[in-house]
């Protein structure tokens, strides 16, 4: 009998996700090689694929997508350069997993769906709450009709440091932060689609930065065509640790997700109740990222469709867009409206 050869995966972006990432395609995964990396930076990728037994590496993300021995690619690069690379990886004719945001306009989404359909490739996209285990039986409870109605939505990201305000591009509140959540109330609102947006944002974490364009925490409210009303907030900086929760409250009842808690240990004593939280989101959804990828590579391998699309990434993009120009204007936005130039 003979064995089937490794589903050949190739990356590129060799940062703190795409090297997680990277670890789990060479690791985590059986029956998948992580077969190359790719990173401009020189030297990046050579050190990553030292340490982790990858037999090539380059500075020449053409000369990685342009292999033929490679049936997939990882893209975890800055958001800026994905949409270019869901594409030029469709082209070459190799399944895509990209991190989000998927694109940072809508003409580039359409783009990058239009050339996978054109390809004939899947296109997954990285929105990890889908894959938590909490998240998931959530979704899967709401769909059947175990809240009734759903009527209020609320998802929260805090991220627990701002370490370096002045790394943070304009808008990355809603594009790459905010965006994890305008994803999960769509996935928790099953079926429905977002139809309007309000949006407030400001400097509070780093004031000081405010006048170069950070934005470090939003509370977005979000109308669905279903009459449910959601709210989706983030901070960049919460100094217990690593948060992200839900809630969706229904006509017949109302679940909540999210713990940030390290274990279920919880003191008693003197000085109050305490318990360790988690500080890192390679923590928190740790076994839901292992578990993104290996959906993404049995797609690869049996040919059925992506569970989080292309088309889920630009709809979770629209209501960022619509909340930027919501911000802009300091009006309620519709979602689909023309972006402003």
């Amino acid at each position: 009998m003979t064995t089937p050869r490794p589903l050949a995966v190739g990356l590129v972006g060799t940062g703190r996700m795409g090297a997680f990432h990277a670890e789990t395609l060479a690791h985590r995964l059986p029956g998948v090689q992580l077969a190359a990396l790719a990173d401009p930076a020189p030297g990046a990728a050579q050190r990553l694929a030292d340490r982790l037994g990858c037999p090539r590496a380059t500075t020449d993300v053409d000369e990685l997508l342009d292999d033929p021995r490679i049936d997939a690619v990882v893209i975890a690069t800055p958001a800026r350069t994905h949409a270019d690379l869901v594409e030029a990886a469709a082209r070459a004719g190799k399944a895509v997993y990209c991190e989000k945001p998927m694109a940072t306009t809508l003409d580039e989404a359409d783009r990058a769906i239009t050339a996978a359909d054109k390809a004939g490739v899947p296109v997954q996209v990285g929105f990890n709450r889908r894959y938590d285990p909490g998240f998931r039986a959530a979704h899967d409870k709401i769909a059947a009709g175990a809240v009734g109605t759903p009527q209020l939505l609320r998802s929260l990201t805090r991220d627990p440091k701002l370490a370096d305000p002045a790394r943070v591009p304009p808008w990355t509140v809603f594009l790459e932060t905010l965006i994890h959540d305008f994803d999960a109330l769509r996935y928790l609102n099953p079926g429905a689609a977002a139809v309007e947006v309000f949006a407030m944002a400001d400097a509070l974490v780093r004031p000081d930065f405010k006048d170069r364009g950070l934005l470090d925490t939003a509370v977005v409210t979000i109308r669905f065509d279903n009459g449910a009303i959601a709210t989706a907030e983030a901070s960049f900086q919460a100094v217990y640790g690593y948060d992200v929760r839900g809630e969706v409250f229904g006509s017949a009842g109302m679940l909540t997700m999210g713990d940030l808690r390290r274990t279920h240990l919880t003191a008693y004593g003197p000085d109050g109740v305490a318990a360790e939280c988690v500080t890192y989101d390679q923590h928190l959804f740790h076994d839901a990222y292992v578990a993104e990828l290996a959906d993404f590579t049995d797609c690869v391998r049996t040919g059925r469709a992506p569970a989080v699309t292309g088309e889920d990434a630009r709809a979770a993009l629209a209501i960022a867009l619509a909340a930027i120009e919501s911000v802009r204007t300091g009006r309620p936005v519709r979602v689909g409206e023309p972006e402003r130039r």
